[in-house]
Parts: structure tokens; sequence; C-alpha cells
């Protein structure tokens, strides 16, 4: 009869001790998932502050370069496009959409700046400079969000493939999630030319 109640003990203390493992390691990987998911909120905030600033900027630039309008649609259709991706962050597909929308964004933007070297008057106006720098810092902070996300990532993605850990995220559905990557080419410093 002891032996039985020794041994029911030891099953007993064995599945605690499992359960609480289980538990604890579902409770970490939902920590690293919410802290990867807060990461995205601030790349998402921080695109979302650029999208704000490119009406200001376009209509400061519009009233100093009117004929420049094929440049200000351009900036503009750029930034209506990728306000409309929704991205979700496990899906490498949406994913890319929303990293090539940005990119579109960047990309008219640095051609609306190489548009406003033509007009001085413009570039000693207080507003299109306070603008610009504006836009800068919200360029830096992309960046600083990016990293932190891709930081994330890491640690999201180191968590749910450790081993024994690997099978609980298995089990819950907890799979890789994507690294922001840079584009073909980005290494090199683009050319501008006037």
């Amino acid at each position: 009869m002891n032996k039985t109640w020794i041994i029911l003990g030891s099953v007993g203390a064995f599945i605690l001790i499992l359960v609480l493992w289980a538990v604890s390691g579902y409770n970490s990987l939902v920590k690293t998932d919410e802290e990867l998911n807060k990461s995205w909120g601030n790349v998402e905030s921080s695109y979302q502050r650029r999208s704000d600033l490119i009406p200001n900027l376009v209509s400061t630039v519009k009233g100093y370069a009117d004929f420049e309008k094929s440049t200000l649609l351009e900036v503009t259709n750029a930034r209506a496009s990728a306000t409309q991706v929704k991205v979700d962050p496990s899906n490498p597909e949406s994913f890319k959409k929303f990293e090539a929308a940005q990119q579109q964004v960047s990309s008219s933007l640095s051609r609306l700046l190489v548009v406003v070297e033509k007009y001085p008057d413009l570039k000693a106006n207080q507003s299109f400079i306070d603008l610009q720098r504006e836009l800068a810092g919200t360029e830096n902070r992309i960046n600083v969000e990016r990293r932190k996300y891709n930081e994330a990532v890491q640690a999201y993605n180191v968590n749910i493939r450790k081993f024994p850990r690997s099978i609980l995220s298995s089990m819950f559905g907890f799979d890789k999630k994507p690294y922001f990557e840079s584009k073909p080419g980005t290494e090199n410093a683009p050319a501008v030319k006037f």
C-alpha cells in the first residue's frame, strides 16, 4: 500500500512539474509574441507619422513649384497607396507588399527633394525647413523602430525554436516571423542629379 502511494505521489509530482513547465513555457511564448506585436505597432506608428507629414510637405512645395505637378502627384499617390496596405507581420507576402509600398513613398520623397533643389526661395522658407527636419527625424525614427522590430523578431524566433519550447510553440501555432530586410541595391548611395 505504501509503495502504491509513493508511486502515485511520484507520478503526480511529475505531472505537476510537467504542467508547470508547459504553463511557464506558454506564458513566455505569449510574452515574446506580444513584445513583437508592440514593436510592430511602433514601426507602423513611425510610418504613419511620415504619412501624416507628407501632405504638409506637398502643400508647402506646391506653393513654390506649381508646375512640378507630376512629382507632387507621385508623392501623393505613393502616400495614398502606402496607407491602403494592411500588413500581418506573420504573413511574408503582406509584409513584402507593405515594404514595397513604403519603398515607393521613400523613392517619391527623394525625387521631391531633388525637385526642391531648383527653388532656392523654398529651401530658405522656414516652414519648409521645419518640415524637412521633421521628415528627416521621422525617417530616423522609422529606421530605429525597424531595428527594434528586428531585435524583437530575433528574440521571438529564438524563443520558439529553442528545445524543448519548440514543442510547445508548434503545438500552439507560434510560427517564425520575418525580419525587415533591405532591398537589393540599397547598399549603393543614390545618384542625385540636378
